[in-house]
């Protein structure tokens, strides 16, 4: 993949808008501890979005043998995208307003199901606003569509790849660089990261006003955080994890993702755990 393949700019989407056959927009406002998203939607969004619940949608349900996000069934994720009016070869665009952190999971589970024209929109609702472009509000019920989704288009590592990665490649924790060291840890059962996996904080693909950097920034953000060999990613529940895959591939690396991630891992006693002392605990 390149950049033009993963990201879309707020100019370049109002003119798609346009086309006789225009693509379909996905808002997937979603942040963690908050579940206003759906209301947020409501008030404003952009022309004939369809809203996605995160944890409803994109998920299935939680547990400690499978994670906070485990992916859904595919089953699930078609007749969801049917909802939302996707159908064979169409174009699709997924935006939210935390710089792609919660839609990159919708671009990155729709790429996984093999659909090739999905885009992130860069800088997400504020660039469309930046850009002097309009809302509006209230629910859009699309007609449904007839997409048929097949499995296995990005790949996927389990917590047995994981564990053997950092000796073949590159594991990258995606998680603020607190939880990665072990510092904190709000959500999940312990603190602290897959031994072997190298901080590389999902935020910092991003410039100050919520678009990705540019592709010589994110080169080097990734030489300095040490990628070499194939490259794997997660994150507290793998969802801001498919944020960094899509940033790798705006830049041509294709990475694996761990979708039961932190949460899942930690909730192993049997997986070791190490922090930023340099202790690994059983």
């Amino acid at each position: 993949m390149s950049r033009a393949d993963v990201l879309v700019t707020a100019e370049a989407l109002a003119a798609a808008l346009a086309d006789e056959e225009p693509p379909v927009l996905l808002d997937v406002r979603w942040a963690l501890g908050r579940s206003d998203g759906h209301e947020q939607y409501l008030a404003a969004h952009l022309p004939g979005a369809v809203f996605v619940d995160l944890d409803i949608e994109l998920a299935a349900p939680p547990s400690a043998a499978a994670g906070r996000h485990p992916l859904p069934p595919l089953a699930d994720l078609e007749a969801a995208a049917r909802r939302w009016g996707l159908r064979d070869g169409a174009a699709v665009v997924v935006y939210d307003a935390t710089g792609g952190t919660a839609a990159a999971r919708a671009w990155w589970l729709l790429r996984w199901a093999g659909l090739a024209q999905v885009r992130l929109l860069d800088g997400g609702l504020s660039a469309w606003t930046a850009a002097g472009l309009s809302l509006e509000a209230g629910e859009v019920l699309p007609e449904p569509g007839d997409v048929v989704l097949h499995a296995g288009g990005l790949p996927t590592i389990d917590a047995y790849g994981a564990a053997a990665w950092p000796e073949a490649g590159t594991l990258l924790d995606a998680r603020a660089a607190e939880r990665y060291a072990g510092v904190v840890e709000p959500v999940d059962p312990r603190a602290g990261h897959i031994p072997g996996a190298r901080s590389a904080p999902t935020a910092d693909n991003l410039a100050p006003d919520g678009r990705f950097l540019d592709d010589d920034a994110l080169r080097a953000r990734f030489a300095e955080v040490g990628v070499t060999g194939p490259v794997a990613v997660y994150c507290g529940s793998g969802v801001t994890a498919a944020h960094e895959v899509a940033a790798l591939a705006a830049v041509g690396i294709e990475a694996a993702l761990y979708p039961g991630s932190w949460s899942q891992w930690s909730s192993d006693p049997s997986r070791p755990v190490a922090t930023s002392s340099g202790d690994t605990t059983a």
